[in-house]
């Protein structure tokens, strides 16, 4: 068996992704040309529609706040060697928590963006702790804890919307409006007061704070103590096992991070776009999010670059359904499958590619012998 090909740590983190991303659109392209349409007209409304006007560019960076946030806790995860598929439950338990927290807890109006994101945190890591637990301490495998804790977090939602949190005098299931003062402001606000005239959009100042995560997240994972015990017992719990590392204990604060970075999603769609916390609101943005931290490489700089790409699908997407009619929402959805088939299953041959022409070769076809 050849040796595996090594490859600069950008190449890996960058430069793989985006032939992987360049193939997939390839791909997608002839699929747009099978049902009769021109791919270079799509590729442009695409674009356009999400990244052609600061309206447009707001909402593409609404929706990557939210890949930003999921990937993110997925990457974490990732690094501990742990498959996290519950950043939906655990965002819609940092739902619960900050509308609790914003709506029964009198504190000064200069405490309650701090005190939304704190309880956000709270619950989302608690909602990511008990999965850890269960297994590092009980052996329950995380995966099938994680998706019946989505389950658990969504009919939880229900209840308390319908018959605990919803005003008596409204039918809808939703919260009152919380405190204004724990509006996080949206980025046209933010423009004006410093004579910026920005396009109205759902973008918001959390924003700068998914942007805070990932650069904390990088310093967590490759440049402190804590990242080294998690990146060693994803490597291998045994090995940390002889270095001093208990494998447990890295599970369960990997998941506690995990789960609090996954309640970012809530704090960017309730804090700084609803106001109120609503059924579903997290949209299947936890479940995206484990693309986007494959298609980052677990790197939150790659991160953040496939949270671009993804908002840019969901805007552009919604534009191209718009103005190319033969475009559905349904063929958005096979694009980014298409995406995450060649970013996670076709990994490795990418990668391969991507090494050989950096040694300088081709890669041979093994010859079948006589």
């Amino acid at each position: 068996m050849a040796a595996p090909l090594k490859l600069p740590r950008w190449a890996d983190v960058a430069l793989v992704p985006a032939v992987s991303v360049v193939a997939a659109f390839l791909v997608a392209g002839l699929v747009v040309l099978f049902i009769g349409e021109d791919p270079l007209t799509v590729t442009r409304v695409l674009i356009y529609g999400s990244l052609g006007t600061g309206y447009s560019l707001g909402f593409t960076l609404f929706y990557a706040t939210n890949f930003i946030f999921t990937g993110l806790a997925v990457a974490v995860a990732f690094h501990a060697g742990l498959f996290n598929i519950g950043g939906e439950g655990q965002a819609i338990l940092g739902g619960i928590g900050l509308a609790l927290a914003l709506l029964f807890l009198p504190v000064p109006a200069f405490l309650a963006i701090p005190l939304g994101i704190l309880a956000a945190a709270a619950f989302g890591a608690f909602w990511g702790v008990v999965p850890g637990y269960l297994q590092a301490y009980r052996g329950s495998h995380i995966v099938i804890t994680t998706i019946m804790f989505n389950w658990l977090a969504s009919i939880l939602s229900v209840y308390l919307l319908v018959n605990v949190l919803r005003p008596p005098t409204s039918m809808n299931p939703e919260t009152p409006l919380f405190p204004q003062a724990s509006f996080i402001p949206a980025m046209h606000e933010l423009g004006a007061a410093v004579g910026l005239e920005l396009p109205r959009s759902q973008l918001n100042a959390s924003l700068f704070l998914a942007l805070i995560a990932a650069w904390l997240v990088w310093l967590l994972i490759f440049r402190s103590r804590l990242g080294y015990a998690i990146r060693t017992v994803g490597a291998n719990p045994s090995a940390a096992v002889y270095a001093g590392i208990s494998p447990q204990a890295v599970t369960v604060v990997a998941m506690a991070i995990s789960g609090a970075l996954a309640a970012g999603l809530a704090v960017n769609e309730l804090m700084g776009y609803q106001h109120r916390l609503i059924l579903e609101f997290t949209s299947g943005y936890g479940f995206v999010g484990i693309a986007v931290a494959l298609m980052g490489r677990g790197h939150p700089v790659g991160i953040i670059l496939a949270s671009l790409l993804f908002g840019m699908l969901y805007q552009g997407g919604a534009e191209l359904a718009f103005e190319v009619p033969a475009i559905t929402r349904d063929m958005i959805v096979v694009i980014g499958g298409v995406l995450i088939l060649f970013a996670g299953a076709l990994d490795g041959l990418f990668k391969r590619l991507v090494a050989a022409a950096f040694a300088g070769r081709a890669v041979q076809p093994v010859a079948k012998e006589a």
